[in-house]
């Protein structure tokens, strides 16, 4: 049961990550008018995405400095999200025992 429970978190924990590293991209390709900012459907896949990672990006934005237009928090995220891929790895190991 702990083993399904976990698996599951790795994951949600692996979709939250692909989703962070897709809206990071979008906003390079944003950035460097790669993409089209007036396109309805190119705006509106942005403002889902946005709405999906914006609560996971707040508490760290509020915590680290202005680093002058450099957001550092999605990296901040997928650390953490590495931590606790780790922890729950352990706690298997730590409850099934090694081997």
């Amino acid at each position: 049961m702990l083993i399904a429970i976990v698996d599951i978190a790795n994951l949600l924990l692996s979709i939250v990550t692909w989703i962070i590293i897709g809206q990071v991209i979008l906003s390079w390709l944003f950035a460097f008018n790669v993409l089209n900012t007036s396109s309805h459907g190119v705006r509106t896949f942005a403002v889902a995405i946005d709405r999906v990672t914006a609560p996971l990006y707040r508490p760290i934005r509020r915590i680290l400095p202005d680093f002058g237009g450099i957001d550092f928090s999605p990296l901040v995220i997928l650390i953490l999200i590495q931590i606790i891929k780790k922890l729950l790895a352990g706690v298997v190991l730590q409850y099934y025992g090694v081997g």
